[in-house]
C-alpha cells in the first residue's frame, strides 16, 4: 500500500501538516490527531481535484521524501507520519 508522508509542525496556535509528495496541500489543527484528521481530508480533497481535472495522482517518493524533509527543517519542532493514499480515495468526502 503507498503512503504519502505527512510532516507536522508546532505552530503559534496550535500545528500545521503538509505533504512533501503532495504540493499545495496543507492541514491544520489545535492538536496533532486533529491535525492528521485534518490533512487526511485535504489530501482527499486534493487527490479528488486533481482526478476531476484528468490529472495524474503524485506518487509517494518514499525515503526520499523522509530525507528532503529532514534536509528541508530549519530546526524547527516537528513529527513525521504517514497517510495511506488507499484509506484516502476509499473515504467518502464529508458533508
Amino acid at each position: 500500500m503507498d503512503k504519502y508522508l505527512i510532516i507536522i509542525e508546532k505552530s503559534q496556535t496550535g500545528y500545521s501538516a503538509y505533504s512533501p509528495d503532495v504540493p499545495g496541500c496543507i492541514a491544520t489543527g489545535q492538536t496533532i490527531e486533529k491535525t492528521i484528521v485534518n490533512m487526511k481530508t485535504a489530501l482527499k480533497l486534493h487527490l479528488r481535484a486533481l482526478l476531476d481535472d484528468g490529472e495524474e495522482i503524485p506518487s509517494p517518493r518514499g525515503v526520499q521524501s523522509y530525507l528532503e524533509a529532514e534536509k528541508d527543517s530549519s530546526g524547527e519542532e516537528y513529527f513525521i507520519t504517514h497517510i495511506a493514499i488507499e484509506s484516502v480515495l476509499s473515504e467518502k468526502l464529508p458533508v
